[in-house]
């Protein structure tokens, strides 16, 4: 797909997708998951191996893994990206149970898993547009916090 057609793609789907103001990543999560029917969670690991985050889909929940040993920015574009992996609709090819419990950490049920969604499981193609979609997303949330802070201290008399 060329980068054009990625773009158009990436941006019909940020305009579908109502985002919280002031922004807050829990509060999207918790917005995805009452679209979705099912709850979203995330959790903080420490030392994820070749990864810095992790989507998986049980058959009760979403969870999102992320680097525990990052800073709140790269924290928010972590679950960010994982999020657009799962607005994109995105699925691998499936890793065996073992694969499964390795990567999942060995207090998770590999049986409760129907999918693993990571990045080594992903097309090129697919990671372009997850990139895309999260760089989208939050660029938009923050000039939408921007402006509705701008809006907040207008309408208190220019008093921050």
């Amino acid at each position: 797909m060329n980068a054009r057609r990625l773009r158009r793609r990436c941006a019909a789907r940020l305009r579908d997708l109502r985002l919280p103001v002031p922004f807050d990543i829990d509060a999207l999560c918790a917005r995805i998951a009452a679209g979705r029917g099912r709850p979203i969670h995330l959790r903080a690991i420490p030392g994820l191996t070749g990864v810095c985050g992790l989507w998986i889909a049980t058959d009760a929940a979403d969870i999102i893994f992320y680097e525990q040993v990052t800073v709140p920015p790269h924290r928010e574009h972590i679950v960010l990206h994982e999020l657009s992996h799962l607005l994109c609709d995105h699925y691998p090819a499936s890793l065996s149970l073992a694969d499964q419990a390795r990567l999942l950490l060995p207090n998770l049920d590999p049986a409760l898993v129907r999918r693993v969604l990571g990045r080594t499981g992903y097309s090129c193609e697919q990671e372009r547009e997850a990139e895309l979609l999260a760089s989208l997303i939050r660029q938009r949330a923050h000039a939408e916090a921007t402006v509705a802070d701008r809006l907040r201290t207008a309408l208190d008399g220019g008093h921050g």
